[in-house]
């Protein structure tokens, strides 16, 4: 018989009685008993809109605490909670609202539009006047203040599907990864207390926003699981905005990403920024160049964990530990997990070869939504098949980039990765991606970059040709003045592909 877990109670409601704060959004400090409160009025109304346990509720708003406590809400009454990035066109709004079905559609006054041009029915709509709404459009603030703060909670299960969280959709369209509500509890349990050593005094403020299942966990979902707070803002993450929140906030536990990082690092006032308030910072999203972590260490001072997750394995599954990190290295397995590199096969391979990750742990997803013949490649129980490349050394994993993104020059296989790395350490780069682009019938590495400093393409290549195999040299480079980015965060390496 599967153990009864409801997340709602298990995260919020059994904090009601502390007193203390679980939410900082704005000017406004949000207590658990607050934000539990508005949470059941949230189910209340999505239960008056049709949602039933095991539908789809998704959440097309920006962050603060009405995301939260609808988000919980919707996971009291045993729905399944799917978010998307609140900066996406109508074609993209049309494409996630097709493939999930969601029987309530939350929205503001920022996805309105977009989600209208991308003909959606039956939204309930905050932060609107009733006067501007339209058919099918329903007040939701007006709708919440009215419904009751009680709620029973759903007699829900850990084997009961909870969550689905979407691919990036960096080398594709999105797929939802199918998660049971025992992959938040195990993740929780193994990375945010065994690795992180999350506790009631932390305050935690990430970068990428919170549909982003890395920052919603470890803003909204971790935190309340030892009583700590997390910290919501509703405008795009800038370094400037950054180091405001750290200011206003003094925030224990800042969750990162390499590019913001870059960012906060090559900042004109980084050196006169107070972070002595944060213990650590999380980096995850994509790989951490060991130049620029070498840079925030000599900047900044503030320990970097390290770490790889996956929606498919819910969230991290590999990470350095806190004051212990090995640059270069993704750490070693979080407790609970075990993983391999392995070759074509599936064979294991021996230290220092690379190939791709199978992890085994508890958290691993179902499969992928609506698409059996790319499940069976990937998902097998609880073991994960990744599309990235690793290898290992002395029990530490180092990350290669994705099996996709490797180009062979000369015959040889070159991870972009490597060439990025190097380029980052010339003293005039903030930051740089490679690609692959056909001259002539041949491959070669084209490196993007974007500098601080005035430096010639002849340079970087001499600098790469110095630190680097002489056929891993970029033969082309090209100044941008920033490079695009996918709503996650990571670089899109398709759209810098597609450039002439």
């Amino acid at each position: 018989m599967s153990e009864p877990f409801n997340l709602a109670t298990h995260f919020l409601d059994r904090h009601v009685a502390s007193g203390r704060v679980a939410l900082y959004t704005g000017d406004r400090s949000v207590t658990y008993a607050a934000l539990a409160e508005l949470a059941n009025r949230a189910g209340n109304v999505l239960l008056d809109a049709g949602v039933r346990k095991g539908q789809r509720v998704l959440l097309a708003l920006s962050d603060g605490e009405e995301f939260v406590a609808t988000w919980y809400g919707a996971q009291k009454i045993g729905a399944v909670t799917a978010e998307v990035y609140p900066f996406l066109q109508p074609k993209d709004y049309a494409y996630y609202l097709g493939y999930t079905e969601a029987v309530a559609v939350i929205a503001d006054a920022v996805t309105l539009p977009a989600l209208r041009s991308a003909g959606a029915r039956n939204l309930l709509v905050l932060g609107v006047p009733e006067s501007e709404l339209l058919p099918g459009e329903r007040p939701f603030r007006t709708l919440l203040d009215a419904a009751s703060p009680s709620l029973e909670a759903a007699p829900t299960t850990v084997d009961d599907v909870g969550i689905w969280k979407f691919t990036t959709g960096s080398t594709g369209a999105p797929k939802a990864c199918v998660h049971p509500l025992r992959s938040p509890k195990e993740s929780f349990e193994r990375y945010a207390v065994q690795v992180l050593g999350l506790r009631a005094d932390d305050r935690v403020l990430a970068v990428p926003k919170l549909f982003f299942g890395y920052a919603r966990d470890l803003v909204a979902l971790f935190p309340f699981g030892v009583g700590a707070a997390g910290i919501a803002f509703p405008e795009r993450s800038t370094a400037d905005l950054m180091f405001e929140l750290i200011a206003r906030h003094r925030p224990t536990v800042l969750v990162n990403v390499p590019t913001m990082m870059s960012a906060m690092v090559a900042h004109p006032a980084a050196a006169s920024q107070d972070l002595s308030c944060l213990r650590m910072t999380t980096s995850a999203g994509e790989a951490l160049p060991s130049e620029l972590h070498r840079k925030w260490d000599a900047l900044f001072g503030v320990p970097v964990v390290d770490g790889i997750g996956s929606s498919e394995a819910y969230h991290i599954y590999l990470s350095n530990r806190p004051g212990e990190a090995r640059i270069g290295t993704l750490g070693t397995p979080v407790p609970g997990y075990t993983a391999e590199v392995v070759d074509e096969l599936g064979n294991p391979l021996p230290d220092g070869e690379i190939g791709p990750l199978r992890i085994t742990g508890p958290t691993i997803a179902l499969e992928y939504h609506g698409d059996a013949e790319k499940s069976a490649k990937t998902f097998d129980g609880d073991t994960l098949t990744s599309g990235d490349l690793f290898s290992r050394a002395a029990g530490y994993f180092r990350h290669h980039g994705r099996a996709d993104a490797l180009l062979k020059v000369g015959g040889v296989f070159v991870a972009p990765g490597e060439i990025e790395d190097c380029l980052l350490g010339h003293p005039s780069v903030v930051d740089c991606a490679v690609v692959g682009h056909e001259t002539g019938g041949l491959v070669v590495p084209r490196a993007y970059v974007v500098t601080r400093t005035p430096v010639t393409a002849d340079e970087l290549k001499d600098h790469a040709k110095a630190h680097l195999a002489k056929h891993k040299y970029p033969r082309e480079v090209v100044f941008v003045t920033e490079l695009p980015r996918t709503a996650n965060g990571k670089l899109d390496r398709r759209a810098l592909a597609g450039r002439p």
